[in-house]
């Protein structure tokens, strides 16, 4: 697909994630017209060159691909169907939602099943790669949906992401972002504990870490995160937060299938501790202020 010949696409949800990846798809030639509803949001990509539309319902009338990027499911059924100006009463049939959204895999299906009757398609397509994936263009991308709707989209998936994925029907690319919602909360906890523990022994940690990463403990929270927890510093890749929120979501489809996530079901416990403690604008590496006490 050339420059010329991409359609039209609005974007709407312009948080941590959403900005930088919306900024890569204008840079690569896409039309584009965001909102966002703190419109100061919208400011850096129109002075880039995006339009901006007033409400969801007219970003989406001028585009053929509508992506989403918002915090939670509640968000995607308020934007899509709400009472002020949704999107759909400018979607035409024949156009596409793209979720970046990680939702319950419940709300997925149901969103697409409404908006089919529209005749637009939907993709559930949650991302994994924090802030600086969605800033490089390197996120993996997890989509669930029909395969003839994926290749029509894979032009725009490929700026957004290294990695496109597609994992079944609708609902299981949320499913697989719970999976990975599972091993991050694993392994940001382990790292934070190790750190607390090799802290609290004293041991040079710069040493340790570098000794360690290359072993069979390394991992990526250990390659980009154990230095911000050791220095008390947490540059916001993904917020504790939105964090917690997902784990809510892998906790309950663990627990529809009769599974317990004892490792999960405690870090859920201790991320409660420190939201109720202020901390949940921060990065999922403040895990490590709990061991601290």
């Amino acid at each position: 697909m050339t420059e010329s010949s991409r359609p039209p696409l609005a974007f709407i949800g312009l948080g941590a994630l959403g900005a930088p990846m919306a900024a890569n798809l204008l840079a690569a030639g896409f039309p584009l017209t965001v909102h966002n509803r703190t419109r100061l949001r919208e400011a850096p990509l129109l002075a880039a060159g995006a339009a901006v539309a007033p409400t969801p319902a007219a970003a989406a009338a001028a585009a053929d691909w509508l992506c989403l990027c918002l915090s939670d499911g509640a968000a995607a059924e308020a934007v899509l169907f709400g009472a002020d100006r949704p999107a759909t009463l400018g979607l035409r049939s024949g156009a596409t939602v793209i979720d970046f959204s990680t939702i319950d895999p419940a709300v997925s299906r149901s969103l697409a099943e409404r908006l089919g009757q529209q005749g637009v398609a939907y993709l559930d397509a949650p991302v994994t790669g924090g802030t600086e994936g969605a800033r490089a263009g390197s996120l993996s991308v997890l989509v669930g949906g029909a395969t003839a709707d994926l290749e029509r989209a894979r032009p725009l998936l490929e700026v957004i992401g290294s990695r496109i994925t597609h994992i079944g029907p609708v609902g299981c690319g949320q499913q697989a972002k719970a999976v990975n919602q599972v091993l991050v909360a694993g392994s940001y906890a382990a790292v934070a504990e190790a750190m607390a523990l090799g802290q609290r022994l004293g041991l040079p940690m710069a040493a340790v870490c570098e000794a360690l990463a290359s072993g069979a403990a390394g991992s990526w929270a250990l390659e980009n995160r154990a230095g911000g927890m050791l220095e008390g510093s947490f540059p916001l890749g993904f917020k504790l937060a939105l964090h917690r929120k997902d784990l809510a979501i892998a906790l309950a489809a663990a627990a529809a299938t009769g599974l317990e996530l004892p490792i999960s079901e405690r870090v859920a416990a201790i991320e409660d501790a420190l939201i109720e403690a202020g901390h949940g604008d921060e990065d999922v590496s403040a895990l490590i202020r709990w061991f601290k006490g």
